[in-house]
């Protein structure tokens, strides 16, 4: 138990807030506030060691995945995200491995001002699982069932990237890093 509070007061002292966070990392929930007049929005991705990512990926590089695909999701319904959680499952209480993973988690939830408000922690395979939460005003959200002929399609990055990266990956390529 003192090892799971250990890890708790790591991450809070790590993760930024808003003024939207009534509570956040440290009790059984997170108590947040919403914009007056807006709905919200929810999405959430796990990700798992050898499935989402190979084995030996960079940790920074998991962290910001795992926000990353929430972020992407959010935005392709037109929100602005605002908060997320992280459930976390690890192989061992290795705090090099925790801090690592909250490097590149951390560094784009402050970019894009989205506060980690929660999460769980647990023993076994590395696996992390992340809720975003955004904001939308009432009729304006993005629905897949609301495209039509003729709209314009927008996408970022190119489509197929990530699947021909982690081929390449696991067929042995080497990865340079910017």
């Amino acid at each position: 138990m003192a090892i799971e509070f250990d890890l708790i007061a790591r991450i809070r002292a790590r993760a930024g807030t808003r003024g939207d966070v009534v509570l956040g990392i440290g009790d059984d929930a997170a108590l947040l506030q919403p914009p007056e007049g807006m709905q919200l929005v929810v999405t959430m991705d796990a990700l798992n060691a050898g499935v989402h990512f190979p084995h030996g990926t960079a940790p920074a590089d998991i962290g910001w995945k795992a926000l990353a695909v929430n972020l992407s999701d959010l935005a392709a319904m037109g929100a602005r995200p605002a908060w997320c959680t992280l459930s976390l499952s690890l192989p061992e209480g290795d705090a090099r491995l925790v801090d690592a993973l909250l490097d590149g988690f951390l560094a784009l939830a402050a970019e894009h001002h989205v506060a980690l408000v929660g999460g769980d922690t647990t023993r076994g395979p590395l696996s992390l699982c992340v809720a975003a939460h955004g904001f939308v005003e009432p009729g304006r959200a993005l629905r897949r069932d609301g495209a039509r002929v003729g709209d314009d399609v927008w996408v970022t990055g190119t489509p197929g990237d990530a699947a021909g990266a982690l081929a390449a990956l696991q067929a042995g390529a080497a990865v340079e890093r910017a």
